[in-house]
């Protein structure tokens, strides 16, 4: 018994990783030309004297109308020095992050081939996570000191299903998603399974634009959550069936099943082991299977209805 579990779990990594390949596309001979601009140090270990040379190579971070005191004390702060002296712990070095980047931004030429790289600049938010990435007018700003880890002291008042993402490997899935919000309108859609499809698009973005990052780190979930995900997909589905929730445009179910939260509201007792958010996750698997039963390429599907892919999605929960 115990070698046929092997043998067969062989079998569905094996099958897994084939699916996977199938996914790839060569990105070898696309050129991408970027560096990342290290704000963060450059400003922190900045004196008086040498302020005005940072100043210069970063003139977007400097208003005109603030006098360099205020800088010359954020510089010499000593929770601001904190701050950078841990993230200096993790991102002295930042070639794992600049190798990731170059990837996402081959993949997104690839499909978007007059994408433009923006410059990449790193620097410190006082953990404003709501913006730890932003992307505008052809810069990319990533602030690191949202990027400790899960467990670091400094986010000890944040809820778990937040700060689990606030990791080193999540930083290009947060990336990636800033360049994919610039792909889609302001989102009319009303009932609920045509949100679920429009998140479920963006995510499927996800796996054209990041095909190595794995299921978990795109969603945001932590691998117990994504396990159930997976093992109730079929329940979900069931769920919002027979309780006609599929067509409906109460807009409580963005609470329930769609918004950033510890765990989804079925109002069952056992509701604390689901994810937050798998409305999202339905629509991805809804998305996946149109793709895979309809020839149609990435750009084509940002412009359909949520309707039409519903309808022509084959979609069936896995048991």
């Amino acid at each position: 018994m115990r070698k046929h579990f092997f043998i067969f779990s062989f079998f569905i990594l094996l099958f897994s990783c084939n699916s996977e390949q199938k996914s790839l596309v060569d990105v070898s001979a696309i050129e991408v030309n970027f560096s990342i601009d290290r704000f963060d140090v450059d400003f922190y270990t900045a004196r008086e004297n040498s302020l005005v040379r940072v100043k210069e190579k970063y003139p977007l971070f400097f208003p005109k109308d603030t006098p360099d005191t205020v800088w010359v004390h954020k510089i010499n702060n000593n929770d601001e020095q904190e701050l950078f002296s841990e993230t200096q712990k993790i991102y002295q070095n930042v070639d794992f992050i600049e190798g990731k980047i170059e990837q996402l931004f081959k993949h997104v030429k690839y499909y978007y081939p007059n994408f433009s790289t923006p410059k990449v600049v790193t620097l410190l938010s006082n953990i404003d996570y709501q913006n730890r990435v932003i992307y505008s007018n052809n810069h990319m700003l990533i602030s690191l000191d949202v990027y400790l880890g899960g467990n670091h002291p400094f986010y000890s008042d944040y809820p778990i299903y937040v700060k689990q993402n606030f990791t080193k490997e999540h930083i290009i899935v947060d990336v990636a998603q800033r360049i994919i919000d610039t792909k889609f309108l302001n989102n009319f859609s009303r009932s609920f399974v045509d949100k679920m499809i429009e998140e479920g698009k963006k995510l499927y973005m996800l796996d054209k634009f990041l095909p190595m990052e794995k299921d978990f780190e795109k969603i945001g979930y932590s691998i117990e959550k994504l396990k159930w995900a997976k093992s109730n997909e079929e329940q979900v589905w069931k769920y919002f069936i027979e309780n006609k929730l599929l067509f409906s445009t109460e807009t409580k179910l963005n609470k329930r099943f769609m918004d950033l939260a510890p765990f989804s509201k079925f109002y069952r007792e056992d509701d604390n082991l689901s994810p937050g958010r798998i409305g999202a996750w339905v629509g991805w698997q809804i998305v996946r299977s149109y793709m895979s039963h309809n020839d149609v390429s990435l750009q084509q599907l940002l412009q359909l209805q949520p309707s039409e892919i519903f309808n022509k999605s084959k979609y069936k929960p896995k048991k």
